[in-house]
């Protein structure tokens, strides 16, 4: 049976087909950060009044002053109630401006939003202030969870019916709802849209990067799985601008729909992964793959490496419960798990504060997005120069930090944004050494699973970041003093990871458990032999 990675440097590591192929799957990652513009760029708190219109028919020539001195009872401070009106009363406006109005009740007739920083948000157009204010929270938690849904849905499904349909479904789910999202007429169908959403987002964001590095060979693996990282990290700076210019949450949801409908176009032509048809038996289709992928890079394949390429007797199948019965590989999933887990963590809940570090949301969203481009372009280098493990820990660890020492620093907008900002760059560090990581670390028979679990993990990490950061109303260090210390904790237990930096992916379970290393050095004595055998020729 043919060794992948011994195909892999016969048709090219890193040819044109590669090239084409990692473009055509890191280029909607430049899209996606624009499905959290209606979560991200809220107002919790706009400048809002009660709509007190109804004594404009007492008083039709009112001043916009007179009127809410009129009908808006006052906060301690001095300000007008945002919550509270006066209870509408069928009187003449002089007997109003004699007696005045004491009673007060609700918003009857909705509010009138103050639109200097956005024209409509989810916040006005749904009216989520006052005792809907929790709503936005419930926005945020709905989309996290439609991702970590589609981690649970397209992980298991890419195992059984491949990467190429588990990348593609997702496109499509998420270029309807994104429409859909745009021209819902109220917040439960928006709820629905946004969580399908996430669905998709999810299920691409998993499978893609398996099935680009998947035809990477050793040599080029980790700059696969980061230059997906950068297509996010300018799509996080493209989102500060599309949302600048554009301060309607409904025409930027149709203006992200315009790319996705050329992604969903293409994706019908992305090819399958010919390590994942070779690992279910299915060498035909495979060999054709490789045949083209070949001709692409201008390589030729010889004909003793084309019959290596037989049908396994037995496919090592089982999922989860290779992970179960394997007590190293379960060493490996928790500590990469939890890591994922509290980078996601603290990551998301960093990112749903973008507007509360007192410094202009714009500005303070094109940092975030500009400074993950240098975490992402270290990690290609450093991640070949000093390994996978010590990067890991090293990136949790200083985020972790820099995280708890926001807590000294409240009150300083410019500290905080600085320190949060910082932050995010190593937890954004961490998520593409891990992306890199988890599929070093498992067979080709449990690769998606172990990848797919570990996605749920970190989303759950961003699904539970809402929640974490309502917390804030018993103490506003509640939120930062957890994930940080996650982080933390979770940087220590990478310790307990082997090293997996220049080694062939694991093809079976024992490989993945320890025999890497001698796999990956029998390939490169193979890839030698021929030369010593025409040096000993030579000396005959």
């Amino acid at each position: 049976m043919a060794d992948f990675g011994e195909i892999l440097r016969n048709i090219g590591e890193f040819g044109l087909f590669q090239r084409l192929i990692l473009f055509a799957l890191c280029f909607p990652n430049l899209i996606l950060p624009f499905h959290f513009a209606s979560v991200f760029f809220v107002q919790s708190e706009p400048g809002r009044h009660c709509n007190t219109d109804w004594i404009l028919s007492a008083g039709p020539n009112l001043t916009t002053d007179e009127q809410l001195n009129l009908t808006l009872p006052r906060e301690k401070d001095g300000t007008f109630s945002r919550c509270w009106m006066f209870v509408p009363v069928d009187w003449d406006i002089d007997a109003i401006r004699e007696y005045g109005l004491n009673e007060t009740t609700g918003c009857q007739n909705g509010w009138v939003y103050d639109k200097s920083l956005y024209e409509a948000t989810i916040v006005t157009d749904f009216d989520l202030v006052c005792d809907k204010a929790n709503l936005v929270e419930v926005a945020q938690i709905v989309l996290m969870a439609g991702i970590l849904i589609g981690c649970l849905l397209f992980g298991p499904f890419a195992e059984s019916f491949g990467r190429k349909r588990a990348t593609q479904i997702p496109v499509v789910l998420m270029f309807i709802f994104t429409v859909t999202t745009g021209i819902c007429p109220n917040f439960y169908l928006y709820l629905a849209s946004q969580f399908m959403v996430g669905v998709g987002y999810g299920g691409f964001r998993l499978n893609a990067i398996i099935l680009a590095t998947e035809w990477i060979g050793v040599t080029k693996r980790s700059l696969g799985s980061c230059v997906s990282q950068i297509f996010g990290a300018f799509g996080q700076c493209i989102l500060a601008g599309m949302i600048y210019f554009i301060r309607d949450w409904r025409l930027a949801q149709l203006v992200t729909a315009a790319p996705i409908a050329v992604v969903v176009i293409y994706i019908w032509f992305i090819p399958e992964s010919a390590r994942w048809l070779m690992d279910r038996g299915r060498t035909e289709e495979a060999k054709q793959l490789i045949l083209k992928v070949a001709a692409i890079n201008k390589r030729t394949v010889p004909d003793s490496l084309l019959e290596k390429i037989v049908e396994k007797e037995t496919v090592e199948k089982g999922g989860i419960r290779v992970l179960i019965r394997s007590s190293v590989l379960r060493k490996y999933f928790f500590a990469i798990t939890l890591a994922w887990f509290s980078l996601n963590l603290s990551y998301y809940c960093l990112s749903f504060n973008v507007g509360n570090f007192g410094l202009d949301i714009f500005l303070t969203q094109f940092m975030f997005g500009l400074t993950e481009l240098p975490a992402h372009i270290l990690c290609i280098w450093l991640l070949e120069v000093v390994g996978r493990k010590l990067s890991l820990i090293s990136t949790l660890l200083i985020g972790g930090l820099l995280c708890i020492f926001i807590l000294a620093v409240q009150g300083s907008a410019v500290a905080v944004t600085t320190l949060a900002t910082a932050g995010r760059f190593f937890m954004n560090w961490a998520g593409s050494i891990c992306n890199v990581y988890v599929q070093e670390l498992f067979p080709t028979s449990v690769r998606q699973t172990a990848s797919g679990l570990g996605s749920i993990a970190s989303r759950a990490g961003g699904l539970l970041s809402p929640l974490l950061n309502l917390l804030a109303i018993y103490h506003w260090a509640v939120p930062t003093a957890v994930f940080s210390g996650l982080s933390v904790i979770s940087g220590a237990l990478t310790f307990l990871l082997p090293e997996t930096r220049r080694t062939e992916l694991p093809d079976s379970a024992d490989e993945a458990e320890g025999n890497r290393n001698m796999a990956t050095m029998k390939n490169q004595s193979d890839s030698k032999e021929p030369q010593h055998s025409s040096i000993k020729s030579t000396k005959l």
